[in-house]
């Protein structure tokens, strides 16, 4: 069972992940967030911004990576936890491997395309070079209502 502090740490920097995720529903991105956490600090913010890019790999996590990355001057993230949203897919979750990253957090699952345990487990394929601990789970009820309210008035919208 997970610590009582481990999983109200989780929660608090999952809402930090979740005002991402609101802030790309409200430009018209899907609402996924992540944040990079050093030493009990956020190092990174992100969220999806495919649309707006026209960058089919701004997804919220990648940019998180980039910008953690950055901010220390080095790519590897050793010492890092990424909180995210949604469950990372194959590219996101082999970017969580090659930076290194210490453990993964995640809010709701996504069965059509996550790659950290629900289609495959990219983090933690005994081939590769570099495991990432994943914790799943943490507010996967609001993570999962954002992307729902999300793609349900996406839904009602009038085609143009």
């Amino acid at each position: 069972m997970m610590e009582v502090d481990q999983l109200r740490t989780d929660e608090r920097y999952m809402r930090e992940a979740l005002a991402q995720a609101a802030e790309a529903g409200s430009i018209g991105e899907i609402p996924i967030g992540a944040i990079v956490v050093r030493e009990d600090r956020i190092v990174a913010r992100a969220h999806n911004l495919r649309e707006q890019s026209g960058d089919p790999t701004a997804h919220a996590e990648i940019l998180a990576l980039r910008e953690a990355a950055a901010a220390q001057s080095h790519w590897r993230l050793a010492d890092a936890t990424l909180y995210s949203t949604l469950e990372p897919c194959p590219m996101c979750a082999g970017a969580l491997v090659q930076a290194r990253v210490k453990r993964l957090v995640f809010g709701a699952a996504d069965p059509k395309a996550g790659a950290t345990g629900s289609l495959m487990n990219i983090v933690q394929d005994p081939r590769l070079n570099h495991r990432v601990e994943v914790t799943s789970g943490i507010l996967a009820e609001e993570c999962g209502k954002i992307l729902k309210e999300f793609f349900q008035k996406r839904r009602q919208q009038p085609v143009s």
